[in-house]
C-alpha cells in the first residue's frame, strides 16, 4: 500500500522538525519521518547548547516553538580575546539592539518543535527507519524499513550531515576536516555572567563561555584531537580547574553541571542542494566550524526561506525552478560563513610571529571601528 503526500522530510531533528511546522497551515499533506522523536521533557540540562540569532527566534516565536519550556538566556555583550593581546567587544546597547542572541539547549527546543507537529493537522510524523528510495519524474517514492510507502512530490532531507537521503541522491559531499574536536560541558558559576558571552582564542584552540539562565553556563573548546582526549579524561575537579584557568577566572570559581562530551568538528558542503522533487535543508547540505556559532542559525535561514518560497509559489512543492532559487540564495550566505569560519580557525591555528601579529593587531583594530562592528552585529541578528 503507498500513502500519497505532497512533501515528505526526512529527519525530524532542529531543523526538519521547524521546516514542517513552518507548513502547519497549508493545504499540503506532510509527513515527517524520525526514527527517535523526543517523548518527554527532560529537566536534567543538556550539554548541547546553541546560539540563535534575534531573527531565528523571532520566527521560532511565531511558530509557537520558541515557548516557556525553553530554558534561554540573552546575550547582551560579548567579549572577545586573541591570543596576543588582541581583543574584541561586541555590546548590543551599542548597536541600539535588545540582546546579540539567545543561548538555549537543543533538546528543550526539539520537544517543543514536536509538541507543535503533533496538534498540526496537515502534518503526519512517522516513527520509522528508511530503507530506500525509487526516484520518479513528478514523484518520489520512500520505502520504510517496515515496508511501508510513502510518495511525494517534494522530499526533504533534513537528516544530518551524515545524511542517507543525500546520499541516495548520489549527492557528492566535499569535507575539509579541521582537526580540531569540540569539548561541550556545563557549569555553575560563582559570579553573576550578566549576559556577556566570552571567546578566546588560544594557541591550543578556541573557548567559548556561553551563557545560560541563572550563574550557569556552557562552554564549547575548541581544540586538537588529542588535547581533547587528554580534557575528557581528567577527573572532575581537575577539568572544572582547567576551563576555568583558561577562561582566566572571568566567572570566579565553577562547578560542573553536566560531563564532557566531545564532537569532531569538519566542514562539509553538498555538491547540490537541490535536484528535481529534492531539497537538502541544516547539517544536510552544510557545516561550519562552530567559533562563530552561526551552525544552527544558517540552517534555520535554510528552512524559512525554502518554507517561505514554496509558501509564495502557486506551485508544485517539487518545482525544480522554485527549489533552485532557493539554492542560489542560501548560497552566498553559507559560502561567507564557511570561509570565514575556516579562515579565522587556519588564521589562529598559525604560530608564525607576523601572523600571530596580525591576528592580534586586526582584532583590536576592529574594536575601534564601530561602523564594521555594527554592520557584523546587524548581520549576525538575521
Amino acid at each position: 500500500m503507498v500513502s500519497r503526500y505532497d512533501i515528505v522530510i526526512v529527519g525530524g531533528g532542529l531543523a526538519g522538525a521547524a521546516f514542517a511546522l513552518a507548513l502547519r497551515d497549508t493545504a499540503w499533506r506532510v509527513a515527517v519521518i524520525e526514527p527517535n522523536p523526543p517523548r518527554e521533557l527532560q529537566e536534567a540540562w543538556d550539554a548541547r547548547v546553541y546560539a540563535y540569532s534575534p531573527g531565528n527566534v523571532a520566527w521560532l516565536k511565531g511558530l509557537g516553538a520558541w515557548d516557556a519550556t525553553v530554558r534561554s538566556q540573552p546575550v547582551y555583550a560579548m567579549r572577545i580575546a586573541g591570543d596576543d593581546g588582541g581583543h574584541l567587544t561586541f555590546d548590543a546597547l551599542d548597536a541600539g539592539l535588545s540582546e546579540l542572541a539567545f543561548i538555549a539547549e537543543s533538546r528543550r527546543l526539539h520537544y517543543s518543535l514536536w509538541q507543535g507537529l503533533r496538534t498540526a493537522g496537515n502534518i503526519e510524523s512517522i516513527e520509522a527507519e528508511t530503507s530506500g528510495v525509487s526516484w520518479g519524474t513528478t514523484e518520489h517514492e520512500l520505502i520504510l524499513a517496515d515496508g511501508r510507502r510513502l510518495q511525494a512530490g517534494l522530499l526533504v532531507g533534513a537528516d544530518g550531515a551524515h545524511s542517507w537521503l543525500r546520499a541516495q541522491a548520489n549527492i557528492g559531499l566535499t569535507v575539509e576536516d579541521y582537526q580540531h574536536v569540540g569539548v561541550v560541558a556545563n557549569f555553575e558559576t560563582e559570579r553573576p555572567h550578566r549576559g556577556t558571552a566570552y571567546q578566546w582564542f588560544r594557541r591550543d584552540g578556541v573557548l567559548a563561555y556561553l551563557p545560560l539562565p541563572g550563574k550557569r553556563l556552557s562552554i564549547v573548546w575548541s581544540t586538537t584531537p588529542d588535547r581533547a582526549e587528554v580534557l575528557k579524561a581528567l577527573p572532575a575537579d581537575e577539568f572544572t580547574s582547567r576551563v576555568a584557568e583558561a577562561g582566566r577566572h572571568s566567572l570566579g570559581a565553577l562547578r560542573l553541571v553536566t560531563p564532557p562530551q566531545a564532537f569532531p568538528l569538519k566542514r562539509r558542503r553538498a555538491e547540490a542542494w537541490v535536484r528535481p522533487g529534492l531539497a537538502l535543508i541544516g547539517d544536510a547540505a552544510h557545516t561550519v566550524h562552530p567559533l562563530a556559532g552561526q551552525g544552527i542559525n544558517l540552517g534555520f535561514r535554510d528552512v524559512r526561506l525554502l518554507a517561505e518560497s514554496l509558501r509564495a509559489a502557486h506551485l508544485a512543492p517539487g518545482d525544480l525552478g522554485r527549489l533552485q532559487a532557493y539554492a542560489l540564495r542560501r548560497d552566498e550566505d553559507v559560502s561567507s560563513m564557511q570561509f570565514v569560519t575556516g579562515s579565522l580557525k587556519k588564521l589562529f591555528a598559525s604560530e608564525e610571529a607576523l601572523l600571530r601579529w596580525l591576528r592580534n593587531t586586526g582584532m583590536t583594530l576592529t574594536d575601534s571601528q564601530a561602523w564594521l562592528k555594527q554592520a557584523l552585529m546587524r548581520h549576525a541578528i538575521q
